[in-house]
Protein backbone atom coordinates (compact mmCIF):
# COMPACT_ATOMS: atom_id res chain seq x y z
CA UNK A 1 0.00 0.00 0.00
CA UNK A 2 1.43 3.45 -1.06
CA UNK A 3 0.74 6.30 1.02
CA UNK A 4 1.06 9.83 -0.47
CA UNK A 5 2.94 12.08 1.23
CA UNK A 6 1.79 15.38 2.85
CA UNK A 7 1.64 18.16 0.96
CA UNK A 8 4.18 16.37 -1.12
CA UNK A 9 5.13 19.05 -4.28
CA UNK A 10 5.71 21.94 -1.58
CA UNK A 11 7.64 20.07 0.77
CA UNK A 12 9.91 18.98 -2.24
CA UNK A 13 10.01 22.33 -3.61
CA UNK A 14 11.04 23.65 -0.05
CA UNK A 15 13.93 21.14 0.28
CA UNK A 16 15.19 21.45 -3.10
CA UNK A 17 15.53 24.96 -1.97
CA UNK A 18 17.51 24.55 0.80
CA UNK A 19 19.75 22.22 -1.36
CA UNK A 20 20.47 24.71 -3.11
CA UNK A 21 21.14 27.04 -0.30
CA UNK A 22 23.42 24.57 1.28
CA UNK A 23 25.38 23.64 -2.29
CA UNK A 24 26.24 27.58 -2.44
CA UNK A 25 27.05 28.44 1.24
CA UNK A 26 28.15 24.96 2.82
CA UNK A 27 27.94 24.10 6.16
CA UNK A 28 29.90 26.46 8.96
CA UNK A 29 27.47 29.39 8.97
CA UNK A 30 25.15 30.32 11.38
CA UNK A 31 21.34 29.65 11.74
CA UNK A 32 20.17 33.00 10.28
CA UNK A 33 22.67 33.48 7.13
CA UNK A 34 20.85 30.32 5.75
CA UNK A 35 17.23 32.02 6.69
CA UNK A 36 18.50 35.47 4.72
CA UNK A 37 19.25 32.90 2.02
CA UNK A 38 15.94 30.98 2.07
CA UNK A 39 13.84 34.60 2.35
CA UNK A 40 15.31 35.24 -0.89
CA UNK A 41 15.04 31.72 -2.11
CA UNK A 42 11.63 31.86 -1.57
CA UNK A 43 10.90 35.29 -2.97
CA UNK A 44 12.46 34.41 -6.10
CA UNK A 45 10.52 31.08 -6.35
CA UNK A 46 7.10 32.85 -5.35
CA UNK A 47 6.59 30.63 -2.48
CA UNK A 48 4.38 32.34 0.49
CA UNK A 49 5.76 32.57 3.87
CA UNK A 50 6.45 33.88 6.83
CA UNK A 51 9.49 34.37 8.48
CA UNK A 52 10.06 34.56 12.63
CA UNK A 53 6.03 33.65 12.94
CA UNK A 54 5.09 34.13 16.60
CA UNK A 55 2.03 31.74 17.82
CA UNK A 56 0.79 32.82 21.32
CA UNK A 57 0.15 29.80 23.86
CA UNK A 58 -3.41 29.35 25.40
CA UNK A 59 -3.51 28.29 28.94
CA UNK A 60 -6.81 27.91 30.27
CA UNK A 61 -8.37 31.32 29.95
CA UNK A 62 -5.34 33.57 29.52
CA UNK A 63 -2.60 33.79 26.60
CA UNK A 64 0.79 32.99 28.36
CA UNK A 65 3.41 35.69 27.92
CA UNK A 66 5.75 33.77 26.74
CA UNK A 67 5.14 32.36 22.47
CA UNK A 68 6.00 29.92 19.89
CA UNK A 69 8.64 31.38 17.26
CA UNK A 70 8.55 29.13 14.03
CA UNK A 71 11.69 30.00 11.73
CA UNK A 72 9.56 29.88 8.88
CA UNK A 73 5.52 28.87 7.91
CA UNK A 74 5.30 28.14 3.81
CA UNK A 75 2.17 28.93 2.62
CA UNK A 76 -0.12 28.45 5.73
CA UNK A 77 1.24 24.89 5.55
CA UNK A 78 4.73 23.58 6.61
CA UNK A 79 6.69 24.66 9.45
CA UNK A 80 10.28 24.86 8.45
CA UNK A 81 12.51 24.51 11.12
CA UNK A 82 16.39 25.58 10.54
CA UNK A 83 19.42 24.71 12.21
CA UNK A 84 23.16 24.46 11.66
CA UNK A 85 24.43 21.88 13.72
CA UNK A 86 26.60 18.87 13.91
CA UNK A 87 23.64 16.60 13.63
CA UNK A 88 19.79 16.67 14.31
CA UNK A 89 18.97 15.12 17.99
CA UNK A 90 15.73 13.97 19.51
CA UNK A 91 15.11 17.54 21.08
CA UNK A 92 14.80 19.39 17.98
CA UNK A 93 12.22 16.94 16.26
CA UNK A 94 10.25 17.49 19.69
CA UNK A 95 10.48 20.77 19.45
CA UNK A 96 9.33 21.06 16.00
CA UNK A 97 6.34 19.13 16.92
CA UNK A 98 5.63 21.69 19.92
CA UNK A 99 5.84 24.04 16.71
CA UNK A 100 3.10 22.04 15.06
CA UNK A 101 0.88 21.35 17.76
CA UNK A 102 0.86 25.34 18.74
CA UNK A 103 0.36 26.09 14.93
CA UNK A 104 -2.35 23.84 14.28
CA UNK A 105 -0.25 22.86 11.19
CA UNK A 106 0.36 19.31 10.14
CA UNK A 107 3.81 18.92 8.50
CA UNK A 108 6.96 19.97 10.00
CA UNK A 109 10.29 20.00 8.01
CA UNK A 110 13.60 20.25 10.34
CA UNK A 111 16.41 20.89 8.10
CA UNK A 112 20.08 21.05 9.34
CA UNK A 113 22.83 23.37 7.43
CA UNK A 114 25.25 21.87 9.92
CA UNK A 115 26.67 19.01 8.13
CA UNK A 116 28.90 18.11 5.09
CA UNK A 117 25.13 17.22 3.22
CA UNK A 118 22.06 19.32 4.19
CA UNK A 119 19.97 16.62 6.08
CA UNK A 120 16.34 17.05 6.82
CA UNK A 121 13.12 15.21 8.60
CA UNK A 122 9.46 15.32 8.01
CA UNK A 123 7.91 15.52 11.31
CA UNK A 124 3.74 14.61 10.85
CA UNK A 125 1.70 15.71 13.85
Amino acid sequence: MTSDLLYKDLSYKVIGLCMEVHTILGRGLSEVVYKDALEYEFKKAEIFFSREKQYKVQYKDIVLDHYYCADFVIDDYIVLEIKAISSIADNHVKQTLNYLAISGLRLGLLVNFGEDRLSHRRVIL
